[in-house]
């Protein structure tokens, strides 16, 4: 890895931890270091190579999302390669240029033109005319709900109206009825267009973790809602007995997959911020020994500016076995409420 690690971009190099944990039980048996929003095997090689200006590793790992109908994974590549896109635009270009028809290639464009806008004052506006671009990418392959989860969050960015949300969130959920991204996009645009209502985004959620298989990120939606309602700071009190429930289902899904493995890893670093400040501190501590090397920007960029720093302070907190109770600095509400509502930097982003 040592030729081609330079030509990772910055966001998906590894980490070192700035010092070792003054507790040797608390040590992970891996080495200290820590990654954030790494790639998993298939997707980093493709990044490696877009790093070098070529495209085709990324065509071709989305053309066998789409042939074997990964949809989870899919959803995942497209929104890591329109980020990649974002700073190298000239990579993107070149590809669809050489072929304008591919289904990757327009689901790339169709995410990427949505997150371009995204940071603006005038997104709604802006949104509205990359409209043809994420009808492309839905007309390129009638089975994909990952068209229709870009669909979602571009109907929460624009200020869409209720009937129309239900008519995305209808054809979404006709083409993959657990899909979590499409989940996630739907309990956002829900949770800004009912601020302050939680127990309603409780109740969507709930209900979708109750119709999903045992093994479906879906499962995770509750903590979600949890993550939504302790991060915001209004609207009325959600019963702590709901908050706890929320976070056992999500324990139980995070304890069906293999300890540090990139693909929970999102869901894990969500539910070890929910489990702080529910002082659940064990089951937080099983959640770090989970997550091993593999944290997330989110929740921790909601925080801090150095979001893998972020986590390992609390790591550290954590695993050294200090009685005292997490600093307040560490768990206080986002700088802004509006990760969780509408103003995020990526609109894909989960």
């Amino acid at each position: 890895m040592v030729g081609t690690m330079a030509l990772l971009p910055s966001f998906i190099r590894p980490a070192r931890m700035a010092k070792r944990l003054t507790h040797p039980a608390a040590r992970p048996a891996a080495a200290d270091e820590h990654v954030l929003d790494a790639p998993d095997d298939r997707l980093s090689p493709a990044l490696v190579a877009a790093g070098r200006g070529e495209y085709a590793a990324a065509a071709g790992l989305l053309a066998a999302t789409r042939a074997a109908a990964e949809w989870e994974n899919r959803d995942r590549y497209v929104r890591r390669l329109a980020a990649f896109a974002r700073s190298r635009p000239e990579w993107y270009e070149d590809w669809r240029a050489a072929d304008p028809d591919d289904p990757g290639v327009l689901l790339v464009g169709a995410q990427l033109a949505v997150d371009r806008v995204w940071p603006s004052p005038a997104r709604a506006e802006l949104l509205r005319e990359v409209s043809p671009a994420i009808t492309a990418a839905a007309r390129a392959d009638d089975r994909d709900p990952v068209p229709w989860r870009i669909a979602l969050d571009h109907a929460r960015g624009s200020r869409a109206g209720h009937r129309y949300f239900e008519e995305l969130w209808e054809a979404a959920v006709r083409r993959a009825p657990h899909h979590y991204g499409c989940h996630v996009a739907a309990l956002r645009y829900l949770a800004f267009c009912w601020h302050g209502s939680h127990r309603e985004c409780f109740d969507f959620a709930d209900r979708a973790a109750q119709d999903a298989p045992a093994h479906s990120l879906v499962q995770a939606l509750p903590a979600r809602a949890a993550f939504g309602y302790l991060t915001d700071g209004c609207g009325p009190e959600v019963p702590r007995g709901r908050l706890d429930a929320a976070a056992d289902r999500a324990v139980e899904l995070s304890g069906r997959f293999p300890a540090a493995d990139p693909w929970p890893a999102e869901v894990r670093n969500k539910l070890l911020y929910v489990l702080l400040r529910l002082d659940r501190r064990e089951d937080a501590r099983t959640q770090l020994r989970l997550i091993g090397p593999y944290a997330t920007s989110s929740p921790w960029e909601l925080f801090s500016d150095d979001p893998l720093g972020h986590f390992l302070r609390l790591r550290e907190h954590l695993l050294t076995g200090d009685p005292r109770p997490v600093p307040a600095g560490l768990l206080e509400a986002p700088r802004t409420a509006l990760g969780e509502h509408g103003g995020h930097a990526g609109a894909g982003a989960h």
